[in-house]
């Protein structure tokens, strides 16, 4: 009889665990269905799916076109992930940690704390075989697969492309599902004839030669030539932004105490061009920025791409004020 008992007991024992694991299951399985669904609505929520990628210590342009992205309604920003500057005079031996630290330091200003900040790679690529793979790579990969079918993940480069690049020798099957925007080189419209030395492509002169080479990936280029145009002055940055506190004063101090290395002239610091935020004036508002499609240079292989050739300079700085008052 005690025998019986226990195998009774027993038998109730382990029907109740099983009970109990089968409730959990209940429970959690719908709760991750929840959360993955939840996550690919996020990032198809039907505004343009953007990664911000920015050398952000390097210059003063990146802050402003950073914090113009973020206040853009049309822009679902999934992430803004740092890069390296590793060429100029001024950057330590971890540039990627110095645009990291100004990342963060924008997203708390403007309470934008859900925005991932995947770190970038501090190092340019060694070879075009062999990506420098990072979280910031890793994390485009994994947002390209999250688009659904039809749509593609605006990947906007305001500095070397070493992190878009990377993620493109990590998984090419994300290529189809790529839009990438760059900032980069000289181009003359009338020749076709392109200038690599520039300082974004300098600084991933293989990274570079990879987006132009990688047949089947959108490439949109904002060349140096054409932003150089969008110029702001310290008058109507004061005017704008002086006194309000929080960004607005971070974004004048950036300005005020970053010293340009590469030119003597303005040494008041009275005009700056502001390259960076050309290309997110440009897809904020497309109407404002004429794209032409031209061959790649002859050196690589030989596909369309488009390029920035015009921009209503006097328009996307008004659309910048105006959007800017919302911080």
């Amino acid at each position: 009889m005690q025998q019986q008992n226990n195998k009774l007991r027993t038998f109730k024992t382990l029907n109740y665990h099983k009970a109990i694991r089968i409730a959990l299951l209940q429970f959690i399985i719908p709760l991750f269905l929840f959360a993955h669904i939840s996550v690919e609505a996020q990032v198809n929520d039907g505004r343009l799916p953007i990664i911000i990628d920015a050398d952000t210590a390097n210059e003063v342009d990146d802050l402003y076109a950073i914090v113009r992205a973020i206040v853009e309604p049309k822009f679902n920003i999934l992430g803004l992930t740092s890069a390296q500057f590793h060429t100029s005079p001024l950057a330590t031996d971890s540039s990627v940690y110095e645009s990291q630290r100004i990342n963060e330091s924008i997203l708390q200003l403007m309470g934008q704390k859900a925005i991932p900040l995947p770190l970038g790679s501090n190092v340019p690529l060694r070879n075009i075989a062999e990506p420098a793979s990072s979280p910031a790579s890793q994390f485009i990969v994994e947002m390209a697969h999250k688009m659904r079918v039809g749509r593609k993940l605006n990947v906007v480069v305001l500095g070397p492309c070493t992190n878009i690049a990377s993620a493109i020798l990590e998984d090419p099957s994300i290529i189809p599902k790529l839009k990438v925007h760059y900032l980069g080189f000289w181009h003359n419209v009338e020749t076709n004839m392109y200038d690599k030395k520039e300082f974004n492509s300098g600084n991933d002169p293989k990274a570079v030669e990879i987006l132009l080479n990688t047949e089947g990936l959108d490439l949109t280029i904002m060349t140096a030539t054409t932003s150089q145009h969008l110029v702001f002055t310290k008058a109507e940055v004061d005017a704008n932004l002086k006194n309000r506190g929080g960004v607005s004063d971070y974004l004048i101090n950036r300005w005020e105490t970053y010293e340009r290395w590469w030119t003597k002239d303005d040494p008041e610091k009275k005009s700056w061009i502001m390259w960076d935020v050309s290309i997110i004036e440009a897809l904020a508002h497309p109407e404002l920025s004429k794209t032409e499609t031209f061959m790649t240079p002859k050196e690589n292989t030989q596909r369309l791409i488009n390029i920035h050739t015009e921009m209503e300079v006097g328009n996307m700085k008004t659309d910048f004020w105006q959007s800017l008052k919302k911080i």
